[in-house]
């Protein structure tokens, strides 16, 4: 039973790791294979294809419901129901709209919207908005975030942008979005959003610097509901009728037993459905329920058989769920706490379960982390000592009662305001250690290190006196400190970051690193602190030697404040360095300087009798072995002019489009001089400045040019001084991915 429960698991799992899915002609076959297999008692294979196939199935017809490549881009106007629980931040309303219609168009059945500048919306409202529709995607860069997964995962079809529209009707049947508004019009001690978050599960009102606490401190789970809250609230419910029993308070025509186990169960569900029934909520559901299951039949339950059900079960009902961070972080958690607690002879004391279980949980879930490519705490076994019976014992408790009682007067907000204080000094502690130990973004690591170092965290979480427990360390360094190849002499190593609209490229050599521009920033959206510097410590970067801002405008040098703030940088350069901010110290672009790092030259130019920002883009030259890459910045066709008389008019390989492909630069005369043989382009997709302009793109198609484009590839890698082609993030298939667009 038990292994074809485990290879009903491996089947579920099997196609997150596959390029592309399988012909649907194969999975109407598969399942007949299955059935014809159970006569010969070949019970594994049958559920592995069993599992193998549902799990396809789910996928095809979430893939099956993304907007139609051909309403990418338009605007059209649609009707729908809001769901979920709406968000505002910034000016910005951001909500999912289930069952849009539109006429002559089918819509996917869930989309999410942004609406700048909108009214408030509520869930259960419908709305007729008139929406520029997108296909499903996002910023591809190495060990990312992938957002396109996130969103097939959340069974989200298509995102938009809102320009206009109407409400139809009213909210109806909105009760987690009702209670979201009471609690944040309670007094709470200024945490009203914190509240909200331990609740409901909804994180929206936690401000960045309370989710950098957080993060930092590896308290996340702390806050936004987990399955650690849903077992407790079940054994609290479950030990009250047991202790009423036990005293003769409970009445004796009602079995106690089965009482409890019901009203357990029923509170981890009803906690689960006030929390939004994510992934580590379902998990610890269906656990609670299998716990309460076996109590009520008095027989022994393993640990490792729940565990493995609940696995199936999240799977089953969700077959896209482990496409998800927090599912794999959720089961690996319970899975590190069994085997830490497991086949040990003799009992810890309770301090010592306690501390101990908080170190082992950060060494099993340091390669999970790792895989993910999530930061990772260093002061998260303290912080957690401290934190997790502060939240479960002493802030839940008024929380949850509080809530229960706000139609009580006085009483459930008074006990609303005892938890948002005791939440404040909850914050107020985590600050002082983040501040201390902020969280480590580890560089990249290749997979055979990440395998051999996950092995070294399974020997050092296995009972004193095992064979070969102490070869845990020295494996387990192997995460810390992997080996890494070196860049040769006289090659650059060149990674153009998939920032949108905007400029970020990386250069390294040998023992120096460039970042020629910093990507952009609007408002409060820092793609320089979201994109670029977590981009810079996984591909290694622990320094900068120079940061070139080929100019001023926020597209380029937005980032450039977050970049400097989270690594050290020798030297600012740029081209406009009067209009950057005056902490940045920047130096002005001295036309015509020259430098070589480990065997590559680097020249700067700049228009010395330039009008305007872009026009004072500083122009950077790279050659290493005689392949030579230009960037230009957001140069025009004047500029373009003017450095045709420069040195730096020479036969050129790669050339980095000049803003972003707009019809006002990559003129003829440059093209011709440079005899470019690829391009490079950054931008973000569907922008508003329709860059690149056809017209450019028919120029660089007309010279033979093969062209990278960001926006269709994600970040491209090139290995400048070896004459080869760069490798795109696209390339790295995934079945949710729409196949890499060639260089052309």
């Amino acid at each position: 039973m038990r292994t074809g429960m485990m290879a009903l698991a491996v089947g579920l799992l099997a196609p997150v790791f596959m390029p592309a899915l399988p012909p649907v002609g194969l999975l109407v076959v598969l399942p007949v294979v299955a059935l014809m297999l159970l006569p010969f008692r070949s019970y594994p294979l049958a559920c592995f294809l069993f599992g193998f196939t549902w799990a396809c199935v789910g996928a095809l017809w979430a893939l099956n419901d993304r907007l139609p490549p051909r309403l990418d881009g338009e605007t059209r106007w649609v009707e729908g129901r809001v769901v979920g629980l709406p968000q505002s931040s910034d000016g910005v309303v951001r909500f999912e709209l289930a069952d849009a219609r539109s006429r002559h168009a089918t819509l996917p059945s869930l989309m999410r919207l942004a609406w700048y500048a909108g009214p408030p919306v509520k869930s259960g409202e419908r709305w007729r908005l008139a929406v520029k529709l997108k296909r499903p995607g996002g910023l591809l860069n190495p060990d990312a975030f992938d957002y396109e997964a996130w969103l097939l995962a959340q069974r989200i079809g298509a995102t938009g942008t809102i320009k206009d529209g109407q409400r139809l009707t009213p909210a109806r049947n909105a009760w987690r979005d009702s209670l979201r508004q009471r609690l944040l019009a309670v007094d709470a001690q200024g945490r009203e959003g914190a509240l909200a978050a331990l609740v409901l599960g909804d994180g929206s009102g936690l401000s960045r610097e309370d989710w950098q606490t957080l993060q930092d401190t590896g308290t996340v789970h702390l806050l936004v509901i987990s399955g650690q809250h849903i077992g407790l609230l079940a054994a609290v419910v479950y030990l009250l009728v047991a202790g009423l029993a036990r005293y003769g308070l409970w009445p004796l025509r009602w079995p106690w037993l089965p009482w409890a186990c019901g009203l357990a169960f029923a509170a981890a569900l009803g906690y689960g459905l006030l929390a939004g029934f994510d992934v580590p909520v379902q998990r610890a559901c269906v656990m609670v329920a299998l716990v309460l299951l076996w109590r009520l039949r008095f027989r022994h339950l393993g640990a490792w058989w729940p565990l493995l059900l609940a696995f199936n079960g999240v799977l089953l009902l969700d077959p896209l769920a482990s496409l998800r961070p927090g599912f794999w972080l959720s089961f690996a958690a319970v899975a590190v706490l069994i085997l830490t607690f497991g086949g040990r002879l003799g009992a810890w004391r309770w301090w010592q379960t306690w501390t101990r279980a908080q170190w082992l949980i950060a060494i099993g879930l340091c390669p999970v982390l790792l895989a993910l490519s999530l930061p990772i705490s260093v002061s998260g076994p303290l912080a957690n000592l401290l934190a997790v019976p502060w939240v479960s014992l002493v802030v839940l408790p008024p929380a949850l009662l509080g809530t229960l009682l706000l139609p009580v007067p006085y009483v459930g907000e008074g006990l609303l305001w005892l938890a948002g204080g005791l939440i404040d000094w909850l914050f107020i502690g985590l600050a002082l250690i983040a501040g201390q130990w902020p969280a480590w973004i580890p560089a990249a690591i290749p997979f055979w290190a990440l395998a051999v170092g996950g092995l070294g965290a399974v020997l050092l979480l296995l009972p004193r006196g095992v064979p070969l427990r102490p070869l845990g360390w020295p494996l387990m360094l192997l995460l810390v400190l992997p080996p890494r190849e070196p860049i040769e002499e006289g090659q650059a190593d060149i990674w153009q970051l998939d920032v949108g609209q905007g400029l970020a490229i990386l250069i390294r050599t040998r023992h120096h690193a460039v970042l020629y521009d910093a990507g952009p920033r609007v408002g409060d959206f820092d793609l320089g602190e979201r994109v670029v510097l977590p981009a810079l410590r996984k591909l290694n970067v622990q320094k900068l030697d120079l940061m070139l801002l080929s100019h001023a405008d926020a597209d380029h040098a937005g980032g450039a404040r977050a970049v400097r703030r989270g690594l050290p940088v020798a030297r600012i350069v740029s081209g406009d360095p009067l209009n950057l901010p005056a902490e940045l110290n920047a130096a002005a672009c001295e036309s015509g300087e020259q430098w070589q790092w480990d065997g590559v030259q680097f020249q700067l130019w700049q228009w010395s009798d330039a009008d305007d920002s872009n026009q004072r883009s500083c122009v950077l030259q790279i050659e290493a072995n005689g392949e030579r890459l230009l960037l230009t910045g957001d140069i025009d066709t004047h500029a373009e002019r003017v450095l045709l008389g420069s040195p730096l008019a020479v036969p050129t390989q790669w050339l980095q489009s000049p803003h972003h492909g707009s019809r006002s630069s990559s003129s003829m005369a440059l093209l011709n001089a440079l005899q470019a043989q690829s391009v490079l382009i950054s931008r973000g997709h569907g922008n508003a400045f329709g860059h690149p302009h056809p017209t450019v793109l028919a120029r660089y198609r007309k010279q033979g040019l093969r062209i990278y484009d960001s926006a269709e590839q994600g970040a491209i890698h090139l290995q400048l001084g070896r004459f080869k082609p760069p490798w795109t993030m696209r390339q790295q298939r995934r079945f949710w991915r729409d196949p890499p667009a060639p260089g052309h």
